[in-house]
């Protein structure tokens, strides 16, 4: 018994030393840090730190900007969360047909898009989203429809991270569903048919059930993911125009590594952490009843 054991601590501990070091220390350090001013000063002489309690979670409370961040970054998450939902669980459908040719080449492609480097394709999209010389636009001309400025106009700026976050995990999200349509038995649809049910109603009634706990992970992972929104709007617009795109993480950049305000970023850190705690416990009790 002592053998087994050690040999579980042998190969477990490496990796529990590094999420302590990476991760669960980071997190107290944040905590610690949100109850002070430490700024760039303080990292010079640390004694210049001084422990202010609150007042970090007060300023922020009062901060026009951090609401601003704080809707920005809602606003991606209420129309992108159901969107990628909806697309990624039709594509999964249509890849799990039995008639549906070339399955692995569509797998790739849509998966591509989520391994590639981000920099890279928010240089790419950028130049979709071009509003002269532009893809989106060029379509958009074929229907006697003039597009935006997308990138350089608040009202549509936000819009275009929304699209460019979709079709970045969209493929993730697809091989997820068709990884839980395929563990789905098919004797239910066989018994199904006996009784009956025509294809919407093997979709409702066996499909959508079965696939509970895959779209409750894949629904809880895209909240995580949506709420710390960071690289799209940092490639394309760098929070502009007038904080248009601007999201809570990209916030929290700004402080703390741009005007060096490291209690103040860390009491951002510690909001958006209890924010995702909270929504993650809410989405996992909402699919329990």
């Amino acid at each position: 018994m002592k053998t087994s054991k050690f040999w579980v601590f042998v190969f477990v501990g490496p990796s529990l030393f590094l999420l302590l070091i990476f991760s669960i220390v980071p997190i107290f350090a944040s905590f610690l840090l949100s109850l002070t001013n430490f700024n760039v000063y303080a990292l010079v002489d640390w004694s210049r730190a001084r422990f202010i309690g609150l007042e970090n979670f007060r300023d922020l409370f009062h901060d026009e900007l951090f609401w601003k961040a704080f809707l920005n970054t809602f606003y991606c998450l209420s129309i992108a969360l159901p969107v990628t939902t909806v697309l990624a669980l039709l594509n999964a459908v249509l890849l799990n047909r039995k008639d549906t040719r070339m399955k692995n080449l569509f797998k790739v492609c849509f998966f591509l898009p989520f391994v590639t480097n981000t920099v890279a394709i928010a240089i790419v999209w950028s130049w979709i989203f071009n509003p002269r010389y532009g893809l989106m636009n060029w379509v958009l001309g074929l229907f006697g429809i003039r597009g935006p400025q997308w990138l350089s106009d608040p009202k549509w700026a936000m819009l275009a991270i929304i699209v460019f976050v979709v079709w970045r995990g969209l493929g993730y999200n697809t091989l997820l569903f068709l990884a839980g349509l395929q563990n789905i038995p098919q004797e239910l649809y066989e018994a199904a048919e006996l009784d009956g049910a025509n294809a919407w109603q093997k979709f409702l009634y066996v499909t959508l059930p079965m696939l509970r706990p895959t779209t409750v992970f894949v629904t809880t992972m895209m909240i995580i993911g949506y709420l710390q929104l960071f690289e799209e709007p940092y490639m394309l617009t760098q929070g502009g125009p007038m904080n248009a795109t601007l999201s809570i993480v990209l916030y929290l950049y700004r402080q703390g590594f741009k005007f060096f305000k490291l209690g103040y970023a860390s009491s951002i850190a510690v909001v958006l952490f209890l924010l995702i705690i909270s929504l993650t416990v809410l989405r996992l009790k909402l699919s329990r009843e």
